[in-house]
C-alpha cells in the first residue's frame, strides 16, 4: 500500500504549525516528551488523572486481603471461601476489560473510566455490611470490575503520548496505579487499627474501614469527569460533533482487534505477569501471616512491599522498552519483554523454595521487580499492534491478565490441594512457559525476535492502512492511521529509521 504525496505533505504541515501545547508534540498532537512532575493540560493532566483513578480502584479491590485474618473470623470463612473470593475479585474484570477497550474506542477513555468507577463504588461501601461468605464473595466480584480502568489508563496514555515515550507513559501510569495494591496493604491495617483504638470492636472496625477506599474511588471518578480530556485536541463527543473525528463502527473496530493474532499472544503472556501480580496481591499477606507466624500489621507491611515496588519497577519496564526501541526498534522491545518476564518466573520458583523470612522477603522483592517490569514492557508493545483497534487490543491484553490470575488461583491456591509455597513455585514454572509465545510475534515492517522485516518492501503505512477499506479511505477516515504510521518509523531501530523513504504520488 502506497501513500499519496499530498497526504504526506499534510502530515508535514501539521508538524510545522505553531505549537499550542505546553509540551512538544508530533503530527497527531501527541506529546513527544514525558515530564512526570508537570501538570500541563491536556497531556500530563490526563496522566495524573489516569493513574490516581486507577490507584483508587486497586486500593478498593484489594482492601480485603490485608484484613482477612479478621474478616475470616467474623464471617466464618473457610480456606475455600477465601480462595473463591480472591478469584471472584479478579474474574469480573476479564470481560469488563474487553468491554472497556471497546468503550474507549467508541466513546473515549474519560467517560468510559469515570462511568465504571462510579458504577462499582457502591460495592465497596456495601462490603461494610457483608454478613456471609456468599455476600462477601459477590461484593468482591463486583468491586473487581473497577480494575478494568487499567485499560482506559493505557488507552489514554497511548492517545496522549508519541511512540518514543509511550512505553514510559504507559509504564509509569500503570505502575503507579498498581501501586494501590501495595498501598492498601498498609492503608487498611492502619485505618482498622485507628478505628479499633478509638473504641470500636474489631468486627466493627474492619467494616467502617471500607468507607475510606469507597470515598476515595468516588472522588477520583468525579475528578476524571470534571478535569479530564480524551485526546490532545478535545473530547470524543466534541470532536465527532465538529467533524474532526469520525465515529467508528463497533463491528469493524472489534473485528480488526480480534483478528490480530499479536493481541492474543500478548493477552496470554500478560496473564503471567500482571495476572501473577494480582494473584500475589490476594495471597501474600496471608502467606506470610500463616507461614512465619507474624503479626497482622507486620505481614501487611511485608506484603505491601510487593505492590509498592510498582513505583519504580513497572515504570522502569516502560523506560527499558523505549530505550531498547531507540537502538533496536520493535525487536528490542520484544527481546526485553521476554528476558524480564522469564527472569520473573525464575525468581518466583525460588520464592516458593526458600524457608527463612529474610530470604523470602529479599527474593519476593526481586521477583516483584522483574514481573512488574514485564507488565510495563508489554504495554510498550501494545500501542503498535493496531491503530484503529487500540482499545480492543488493550482490552484483550488487560483481560488476559485477569484470566491468568483466575486460572492461577484456581489451579494453585484454591482450597488446600497445594501448600502456598508449592503453588508459588509452580506459578513460576507457568510464567516461564507462557512467556515463550512472545517469540512468535512478528511485524512485517519491523520483524520479530529472530527475524528481520519482510523482504517484500513493507512500510508502516502498509500495515496500519490495511485496517481500512477503499470506501473508508475515500472518505479520509484513515488519516489518523496515516499520521500514526509516519510517527511509528522510530520502531525500525536506529540503523533503519532513515533507510526507507516513501515514494511520491503513491496510492
Amino acid at each position: 500500500m502506497e501513500v499519496e504525496g499530498q497526504d504526506m505533505a499534510s502530515i508535514r504541515r501539521d508538524t510545522d504549525e505553531p505549537r499550542k501545547f505546553d509540551l512538544p508534540v508530533d503530527s497527531e498532537h501527541k506529546a513527544t516528551e514525558f515530564r512526570v512532575l508537570s501538570t500541563a493540560a491536556p497531556h500530563m493532566r490526563a496522566f495524573h488523572l489516569s493513574w490516581v483513578s486507577f490507584f483508587s480502584c486497586f486500593v478498593s479491590t484489594f482492601a480485603a486481603p490485608p484484613l482477612l485474618p479478621i474478616i475470616r473470623d467474623n464471617l466464618n470463612l473457610t480456606a475455600t471461601d477465601i480462595g473463591n473470593a480472591g478469584i471472584a475479585s479478579v474474574s469480573g474484570a476479564v470481560f469488563a476489560r474487553i468491554a472497556m477497550g471497546t468503550a474507549c474506542d467508541l466513546f473515549g477513555p474519560r467517560l468510559a473510566s469515570a462511568s465504571l468507577i462510579l458504577i462499582t463504588a457502591p460495592a465497596v461501601y456495601f462490603t461494610s455490611i457483608a454478613s456471609s461468605p456468599i455476600s462477601f464473595l459477590l461484593l468482591r466480584f463486583c468491586t473487581g470490575f473497577s480494575i478494568a480502568t487499567f485499560v482506559s489508563t493505557q488507552f489514554w496514555m497511548s492517545s496522549m503520548f508519541s511512540g518514543p515515550v509511550v512505553g514510559t507513559a504507559n509504564g509509569v501510569a500503570g505502575g503507579w496505579g498498581n501501586l494501590g495494591g501495595g498501598a492498601t496493604q498498609l492503608i487498611m491495617p492502619l485505618v482498622f487499627g485507628v478505628i479499633r483504638d478509638i473504641g470500636a470492636i474489631k468486627f466493627t472496625a474492619w467494616r467502617i474501614a471500607f468507607f475510606i477506599p469507597a470515598l476515595f474511588q468516588t472522588l477520583a471518578a468525579f475528578a476524571v469527569l470534571i478535569f479530564g480530556q480524551d485526546l490532545p485536541d478535545g473530547n470524543f463527543s466534541g470532536l465527532q460533533n465538529s467533524g474532526d473525528k469520525q465515529k467508528d463502527e463497533f463491528s469493524r473496530v472489534f473485528y480488526h482487534g480480534a483478528t490480530n493474532y499479536r493481541g492474543w499472544i500478548l493477552a496470554l503472556t500478560y496473564g503471567y505477569c500482571f495476572g501473577v501480580e494480582l494473584t500475589v496481591d490476594n495471597i501474600i499477606a496471608e502467606y506470610f501471616y500463616d507461614r512465619f507466624n507474624l503479626e497482622l500489621h507486620t505481614a501487611g507491611m511485608i506484603a505491601a512491599s510487593f505492590g509498592l515496588a510498582n513505583i519504580v519497577s513497572r515504570p522502569a519496564g516502560g523506560m527499558i522498552s523505549d530505550i531498547t526501541a531507540k537502538r533496536f526498534g520493535m525487536r528490542g522491545r520484544l527481546w526485553a519483554l521476554w528476558v524480564m518476564q522469564t527472569l520473573g518466573g525464575v525468581f518466583c520458583v525460588i520464592l516458593g523454595q526458600v524457608g527463612s523470612l529474610t530470604a523470602s522477603i529479599i527474593v519476593m522483592i526481586i521477583f516483584s521487580m522483574f514481573v512488574q517490569a514485564a507488565c510495563g514492557l508489554t504495554f510498550g508493545v501494545v500501542p503498535f499492534v493496531s491503530r484503529r483497534s487500540l482499545g480492543v487490543i488493550s482490552g484483550m491484553t488487560g483481560g488476559g491478565g485477569n484470566v491468568g490470575a483466575v486460572l492461577t488461583q484456581l489451579i494453585f491456591f484454591k482450597g488446600s490441594k497445594y501448600s502456598k509455597e508449592t503453588g508459588i513455585s509452580l506459578m513460576g514454572v507457568m510464567i516461564i512457559c507462557c512467556t515463550l509465545p512472545i517469540m512468535l510475534i512478528y511485524f512485517p515492517q519491523w520483524g520479530g525476535m529472530f527475524c528481520g522485516p519482510s523482504k517484500n518492501i513493507t512500510t508502516e503505512e502498509d500495515y496500519y492502512l490495511s485496517e481500512w477499506n477503499s470506501k473508508e479511505k475515500q472518505k479520509d477516515f484513515h488519516q489518523s492511521s496515516l499520521k500514526f504510521a509516519d510517527n511509528s518509523r522510530s520502531e525500525r531501530g536506529r540503523s533503519r529509521v532513515n533507510t526507507t523513504t516513501i515514494p511520491p504520488n503513491q496510492v
